[in-house]
């Protein structure tokens, strides 16, 4: 059990030291900082209980507020805030909770944030800029839109940082920390160096920047853990060859870690590579079976956890359960979430010169919300960077029918954060309602995106439209077409699992032909 801390500003001042007889080691010492001037003073308690860890040790300041641990070459050393605490901002404005070669004396304080859930925790998929029309792109379109919001206590980016141009994760960094908020940054399949001789050197140039790639959180009612969960493989007669899954240092500090996360909070992973098998692997697994395994057996024990993933530049929700080998008590619930870029910051541009860049499902680019609730609870929801209201669900139907022709025409709803067990239903003319139809189809709105496209004599935009692709949320419902001639209104109403329902309206019109 977590010896509790003060309720005081805290610092923990490390330094590198070679132990005697032995190999190198860190060495440090954890007090409170209650003037807040990084240093020791007269009069500041020393304060036990403060973890520390190099990703795979992990060891706890005792009664003086001393620790010792073993240095361990590419291994960054890191505190993990306790809950209720934030560290101070580094210049690159990234939280100052880590280093990667400690020298010297090392002062983290933390000072006391005083906060409860609920609280927001916003989350980044893929922000995935490859050059700096995408990275205007994004500060514009992304952080512009965060910033609108009310303030997040916290925030997450899932991987694909960049899109292999390792140059600009600095300025990425930089955007990031325009919101002004402690964001925390897991590494994707881009942000490795593909040339690489080993998984352990591929992530150099992450780490120079964004320091560990596995790592805890703390916040009250939360505990967040990321892990770098993309395996290099280098030799494999593939440049940038990966596989997803864990290494053995991994599961040491999460069997360190874990049973100190207290029953009543949220358990959330972050990650990239998402657990289940992707579409984009036919034939092979995208996550190591035996490491999911694993996982499962170290979660399961946990009553409350959430695992965050992206990569598939797709939106979409998965309960594990027996058929993946998930033995909880209640399903493992893993959101895969939609990608900040988008379609990699594809199609047609509007005044800002932002790409559309919609998801082959039809999802717009944006980003989530993840609220945290007492006692282990959360709510999720997505926001359409793109749109003034932010709408949670797209309407698609045709504009004109004739009256009384085969009703085999219909109204669209792309519902971004539903799933098969989401309930939706439509009414026509403010009639009954009726529940709409889930079909695994294109979105429709992109299928008219791609036709123009292709008609087009020259390229409408930078990089075309992704190509439509079956999406998991979408709804169908049936337009009747015996109505008297004129507009109809069709209105639609989503009953989310977090937010309640939710309704979008829009019309149709039915007319008289002569044959």
């Amino acid at each position: 059990m977590r010896v509790p801390i003060p309720m005081l500003a805290l610092a923990a001042a490390l330094a590198f030291v070679p132990g005697p007889g032995r190999g190198a080691e860190v060495a440090g010492r954890a007090f409170s900082d209650l003037d807040g001037n990084g240093r020791h003073d007269a009069g500041e308690p020393s304060l036990p209980g403060v973890l520390v860890s190099d990703g795979e040790r992990l060891v706890e300041t005792d009664a003086e507020g001393r620790f010792r641990l073993p240095l361990t070459a590419d291994a960054p050393v890191f505190v993990i805030p306790p809950a209720g605490y934030l560290p101070p901002l580094r210049r690159d404005g990234l939280p100052d909770t880590w280093r990667d070669a400690p020298t010297g004396d090392w002062a983290v304080a933390l000072r006391p944030a005083a906060f409860a859930p609920p609280y927001a925790l916003r989350v980044f998929g893929d922000p995935q800029v490859k050059n700096a029309r995408d990275l205007r792109s994004f500060e514009t379109a992304i952080v512009e839109a965060e910033r609108r919001l009310p303030r997040a206590r916290l925030g997450l980016s899932l991987g694909d940082i960049v899109h292999g141009n390792l140059a600009l994760l600095p300025a990425m960094a930089a955007a990031t920390a325009r919101m002004g908020t402690p964001w925390l940054t897991a590494s994707g399949n881009h942000d490795r160096d593909h040339g690489a001789g080993s998984d352990e050197a591929s992530l150099a140039s992450f780490r120079r920047v964004f320091g560990p790639d596995t790592f805890a959180w703390e916040a009250p009612g939360l505990a967040v853990v990321v892990l770098d969960n993309v395996i290099h493989q280098p030799g494999s007669g593939e440049p940038a060859a990966y596989v997803g899954g864990l290494r053995e240092r991994q599961f040491r500090f999460l069997e360190a870690y874990l049973p100190r996360v207290p029953r009543d909070a949220l358990l959330l992973l972050a990650m990239h590579i998402p657990l289940f098998d992707t579409d984009a692997s036919p034939g092979r697994d995208s996550f190591r079976p035996d490491d999911r395994q694993r996982l499962f057996r170290l979660l399961e024990a946990h009553p409350a956890v959430l695992v965050l993933s992206s990569h598939t530049h797709v939106q979409q929700h998965r309960w594990h359960g027996g058929e993946a080998g998930w033995r909880g008590a209640s399903l493992l619930h893993e959101y895969n979430v939609g990608a900040a870029c988008g379609a990699f910051w594809s199609g047609l541009a509007d005044a800002r010169g932002v790409p559309d860049s919609r998801m082959a499902d039809g999802t717009p680019k944006g980003f989530a919300t993840l609220t945290v609730q007492p006692e282990g609870g959360y709510a999720l929801r997505w926001h359409a960077v793109d749109h003034a209201d932010d709408p949670p669900f797209a309407l698609h139907a045709p504009r004109v029918l004739r009256r009384g022709a085969w009703p085999g025409f219909a109204v669209y709803a792309n519902v971004w954060m539903g799933d098969a067990g989401s309930r939706v239903e439509y009414r026509v003319a403010g009639g009954e309602w009726r529940p709409m139809q889930r079909v695994e189809r294109p979105d429709p709105a992109l299928l008219a995106i791609n036709a123009a496209d292709d008609a087009a004599d020259a390229l409408r935009a930078y990089d075309r439209a992704p190509e439509a692709a079956p999406s998991p949320h979408l709804w169908r419902g049936t337009l009747p077409t015996d109505l008297p001639p004129g507009e109809h209104a069709i209105e639609v109403r989503v009953f989310d699992r977090w937010r309640g329902e939710l309704r979008r309206t829009t019309r149709y019109r039915l007319e008289e032909a002569v044959p």
